[in-house]
């Protein structure tokens, strides 16, 4: 059986700091339960002492995302650590994230403190929040910018305080694969060892392009754990994105033999919620979920594809979710179409619902020529709520744990 890499899903935290991509809290706690149905492993749910809208959807999440850990962003203070900690305080597994930067640059500039204050912050912080859960990660700001003598011996303090998870991020996006390889074959010799009970975890930014590439030449060189978004999203050029990632393994599992917990027909749908929620879509060639993603239009291909699709897919459209024979939606278009696109893309309305949404439908399909899912969502949120997921009853338990 090959080797498990966890999927750390960072949408909700690092995701939503993108300009334009705030969430309010019932689309926090929607998302959540579909990350939860797509298979992740964690979800990072805010940074609780960032404001009390962060604070109440890590609340919200831990509350109703029961078979996975969430996380927390903490920095190395007490005062932060401990709100973390109230936050996560429902959790059925709770995990504390706390981070300090390591870099001379923001040592200087940004903290303006001493490589031996931050070893100390480093053992202080790790040690609180050891205090408060079981389960501790540790990272390393602008690690890939950090001198790396130094930078393993914030990771031993780390791991000598009872932190198991130590994430190296690739903060500005400025690492090479090659580079990565190295610095987490000496994190994996200099500070983990011989130990089983140390996950080295990755957290790449895109600005170069190659957030992707980093974070699978981690893994080959020992990570077993990704942080990632969906569609990509976050600061500047975003993080690696979540889909790519899962893809690339499954596709060449030749070369990389391991394992998630992705249902990776769920991909699509997860990718249209997180447009549908922050107001804007993918590019149409984004890798596994654009809406080119499957499309052929140049002659020699399409002749290919229609000989055998394998000439010019390396994956099946139903692979990833999306529709293999996309139905073309319009005014003439019937019930059971419509339901049935409803389906592909994550919704399940009962007949009273179906009746509602088709009556809009139609109304709208007399004013375009073409109806586009991004449409049919909409549609969905405003005559059926209650198939969106988007009513908060009284007795959510999120909600109860929002406005406790």
């Amino acid at each position: 059986m090959n080797e498990r890499v966890k999927i750390f899903d960072t949408t909700l935290r690092d995701g939503e700091q993108s300009p334009g991509c705030s969430m309010n809290l019932p689309e926090k706690v929607r998302l959540a339960r579909k990350l939860e149905e797509l298979g992740v492993d964690i979800i990072e749910a805010g940074f609780p002492i960032a404001s009390d809208g962060d604070f109440a959807a890590v609340q919200a999440v831990a509350a109703e995302c029961r078979s996975l850990t969430v996380a927390a962003l903490c920095r190395t203070s007490a005062q932060d650590v401990a709100r973390a900690a109230q936050a996560l305080r429902g959790a059925a597994h709770p995990r504390i994230h706390t981070f300090v930067a390591t870099s001379d640059i923001h040592l200087e500039y940004k903290l303006k403190k001493t490589r031996a204050e931050v070893l100390a912050m480093t053992r202080e912080s790790v040690r609180l929040a050891r205090s408060y859960a079981e389960e501790v990660e540790f990272s390393a700001e602008d690690a890939t910018r950090s001198d790396v003598n130094y930078l393993a011996d914030v990771f031993s303090v780390a791991v000598e305080e009872g932190a198991t998870i130590l994430n190296v991020p690739d903060t500005v996006g400025y690492t090479l694969p090659n580079e990565f390889t190295s610095l987490i074959g000496t994190v994996r010799d200099r500070v983990v060892g011989e130990r089983d009970d140390i996950t080295i975890s990755v957290h790449c930014h895109n600005d170069l392009g190659l957030a992707v590439a980093n974070s699978l030449a981690a893994v080959g060189a020992g990570a077993r754990q990704i942080e990632c978004t969906i569609n990509g999203i976050g600061e500047r050029a975003g993080n690696a994105s979540l889909e790519e990632i899962v893809m690339a393994m499954r596709v060449r599992a030749d070369r990389l033999p391991f394992e998630t917990g992705i249902d990776t027909r769920k991909l699509y749908s997860t990718s249209q919620l997180v447009s549908q929620i922050i107001g804007f879509g993918v590019q149409p060639n984004k890798a596994i979920v654009g809406r080119n993603a499957f499309a052929h239009e140049a002659g020699i291909h399409q002749h290919g594809v229609i000989s055998n699709p394998l000439c010019y897919e390396i994956m099946t459209p139903e692979s990833v979710g999306v529709p293999a024979n996309e139905l073309v939606l319009g005014k003439h278009s019937g019930r059971h179409a419509l339901a049935l696109r409803y389906e592909e893309l994550g919704y399940t309305l009962d007949a009273a619902e179906l009746n509602t949404v088709y009556h809009h439908f139609t109304e709208l399909a007399d004013r375009k020529k073409r109806i586009y899912d991004q449409d049919l969502i909409s549609l969905v949120e405003t005559s059926a709520p209650k198939a969106s997921g988007l009513i908060v009853g009284e007795g959510e338990p999120w909600a109860r744990a929002a406005t406790a």
